[in-house]
């Protein structure tokens, strides 16, 4: 379940304005007079490991900014399993598929302690139809959804298990806010990378014990990416 943090809902416009993290954040370049237009309330929420912010076919009628945490996109495949097709970090959206359809695409789950602004699609609309700004912002997220969605097929699906891994190992280092990364369980890297858990749990094995990978608590680790780039090749 859901729970709110301190407060279920708030004005939003001076929020926003003053958020820490708005250079990250979908409302980057709105403007002062900008925020006048928004007058649906813009929830603050918080979410455990392992709880959803939406489910595959749910009907949003809010999109998610990430303000901590990291979530994972899960698509569910036909014969039962998943494949983790995006890991979201602070700054990202959840749910920007909702823009262009009705519907979740994607299981977003929490993998980290997650904190959110969740935002009305009112809000969105009405920016997005008022102000050139946060159309153009729109449409950078919804490129790079693509562009990252591209890369996760072409560079983390194919190629040997140590490949990918090491792949895998580089991107999360270099889409970091800070000289660690989250690291995924083995289970979730094999879902990742469409490998076994096993595979998953040798390949990283190897990598510390060569000095590439270095952790610094369960999900938390270091990469010498340098000496990373020669498996990543393969």
């Amino acid at each position: 379940m859901k729970s709110n943090e301190i407060e279920s809902a708030w004005s939003g416009a001076p929020e926003c304005r003053n958020c820490g993290i708005r250079h990250l954040v979908l409302f980057a370049d709105l403007e002062h007079d900008d925020f006048q237009l928004i007058h649906e309330p813009i929830s603050k929420k918080s979410f455990e490991p392992g709880q959803y912010l939406y489910r595959t076919g749910d009907r949003l009628t809010s999109v998610f900014t990430l303000r901590e945490g990291e979530v994972k996109l899960v698509q569910l495949a036909p014969g039962g399993g998943q494949r983790i097709v995006r890991i979201l970090h602070r700054g990202d959206l959840a749910g920007i598929e909702r823009i262009v359809g009705n519907q979740a695409n994607h299981d977003a789950v929490a993998l980290t302690p997650v904190k959110v602004c969740e935002i009305p699609l009112a809000v969105i609309d009405r920016l997005s139809s008022e102000t050139p700004r946060l159309h153009a912002q729109l449409m950078k997220r919804w490129g790079d959804a693509l562009n990252v969605a591209d890369a996760w097929l072409t560079e983390l699906s194919t190629g040997p298990a140590r490949s990918r891994v090491a792949r895998l190992l580089i991107w999360l280092n270099e889409n970091s806010l800070s000289e660690e990364f989250y690291l995924p369980s083995r289970e979730d890297i094999g879902a990742m990378l469409g490998i076994t858990t096993e595979t998953a749990s040798r390949m990283t094995a190897e990598f510390r014990r060569e000095g590439l990978l270095s952790l610094v608590d369960t999900h938390r680790a270091t990469a010498d990416v340098v000496g990373l780039r020669p498996a990543a090749r393969i």
